[in-house]
């Protein structure tokens, strides 16, 4: 599908902003710059921990134009040669006559539409910061600006900011898995990295860095540009700390809380650094994927605050995706031809920019994200999704694999325009490996019979597709 650049409506990674279940009156809307004034009556409100936004007013904003037929319940958005249309209380939309699927169905409230930002701001593409402190939402059209890809990060308080962070090296997104600390930048940085003691810490100093916008959706971030990613199942490490260090030169600071003293390697390619704790030598560590091994990531998707579908009996798909993404690499672990890393290997959230990025800077042969689906209550059985032509050979087999290790019901192999399996290079597809909303489907998902089996078929599948015997 064609990707609409500087078509840009508004776009929130799930937020969930604790202790609101109406109408978000407290949160501002900034794009490029100026507020957005949102109708008195209807605003955006949290749904089933989804944003929703009245889609007339976002979209005049932009210049769109926006048809409502009472009688159908459809809601046409169309400008230049881009036409996108929903139902109201339908999950899939279309996107110049492609089928997409949505996170929430649309809905009327006082004779408003209100959308899902997820979804629009997928296929249009934004560039977002997010401020707690302030409940702000800060947009950036994407041909706003110099052009040059880059963006300006927030000032969260500090004065300042404006200008004199232009050209610096943006960090984009950190993540820990496999014992590996990674920390996905625009470009090229030298990191300067040491020890310390009392208690015993490792420190990463990133000279001329800021966070970039995109930052603030998967990691928090206060107005002084303090946060921490709390780290779960690995003895080695209790948290990860982060902060704008100084401010001339800028200079961004991580820390890696330890348990006891530990060596590290250092593997700093453009675009990402990995801090790996299971080198001791103190020296390089050989790049993923050396020695000819096949570099496979794994996508445990939603996380954190975004908890992705919820079943008929409460239990949230990202605790799904999760325990089958630990699987399937323990399972990778045991092949010594095959590399592998994974998004996130606990309870946090990375923004879809972010997943994509890992895949990307590690140059991975192939990208597997794995979701549990929701719709209508009778809806069951697991479907492969993927995007662009050098995927489909990966989806056909992952689907056969998928199938014969489920015993679920078979809805096929299909294209949708989805966020990871579009921007990602390398083959890519989505496993959808169940109906949360269908009871049986959901009791089947959450045991250890169906997850091991599961998680033995999509290795199956991986290693078909890559020819390892």
């Amino acid at each position: 599908m064609k990707k609409f650049g500087f078509l840009v409506l508004l776009f929130v990674f799930g937020l969930v902003f604790p202790g609101y279940s109406h109408a978000a009156t407290d949160t501002k809307i900034i794009l490029d710059g100026k507020e957005i004034v949102q109708p008195s009556d209807t605003k955006a409100e949290i749904i089933n921990s989804k944003v929703m936004v009245p889609i007339r007013v976002v979209s005049e904003n932009l210049g769109y134009s926006v048809e409502w037929k009472q009688q159908t319940q459809t809601v046409t958005i169309s400008k230049d040669n881009t036409a996108m249309q929903m139902i109201v209380g339908q999950k899939t939309a279309t996107v110049n006559g492609s089928n997409v699927n949505l996170d929430a169905p649309p809905l009327v409230k006082n004779g408003t539409t209100l959308v899902p930002l997820r979804f629009i701001g997928e296929e249009m593409g934004l560039k977002v910061g997010w401020n707690n402190t302030t409940k702000t939402v800060t947009l950036v059209t994407q041909n706003s600006g110099s052009g040059n890809g880059t963006t300006t990060p927030p000032n969260s308080g500090n004065e300042g900011g404006g200008s004199d962070q232009e050209g610096l090296v943006l960090v984009n997104g950190i993540s820990f898995s496999d014992n590996r600390l990674m920390i996905a930048t625009s470009g090229s940085t030298k990191p300067n990295v040491f020890t310390m003691t009392g208690p015993d810490r490792i420190v990463i100093d990133l000279p001329n860095t800021a966070f970039a916008d995109s930052f603030s959706e998967g990691q928090a971030l206060d107005s002084n540009q303090n946060g921490q990613l709390v780290v779960s199942g690995y003895p080695d490490v209790s948290k990860i700390r982060y902060s704008l260090y100084s401010n001339s030169p800028s200079t961004l600071r991580f820390v890696i809380d330890l348990s006891s003293s530990k060596g590290y390697s250092v593997q700093n390619d453009s675009g990402l650094i990995m801090i790996n704790l299971d080198n001791q030598s103190g020296t390089p560590a050989p790049p993923v994927g050396n020695n000819g091994k096949k570099v496979v990531v794994i996508d445990a998707g939603h996380g954190d605050q975004d908890p992705g579908a919820i079943g008929v009996t409460g239990k949230r798909e990202k605790d799904f995706n999760l325990a089958m993404a630990l699987k399937v690499e323990a399972l990778l672990k045991k092949e010594s031809k095959i590399d592998v890393v994974l998004t996130r290997s606990d309870d946090t959230f990375l923004a879809l920019k972010e997943r994509v990025k890992i895949a990307q800077d590690i140059k991975a042969d192939i990208f597997i994200s794995i979701h549990a689906n929701s719709g209508p209550t009778a809806a069951n059985g697991v479907e492969t999704f993927y995007t662009r032509s050098n995927s489909k050979a990966l989806a056909t087999v992952m689907h056969k694999y998928l199938l014969q290790s489920s015993g679920l019901k078979d809805r096929g192999v299909k294209t949708a325009s989805l966020h990871v399996t579009r921007e990602t290079t390398m083959p890519a597809v989505l496993l959808e490996g169940g109906f949360l909303s269908n009871k049986s489907d959901e009791a089947a998902l959450f045991t250890e019979s169906f997850q091991n089996s599961v998680a033995k078929g999509i290795v199956a599948g991986i290693k078909e597709y890559l020819g390892i015997q």
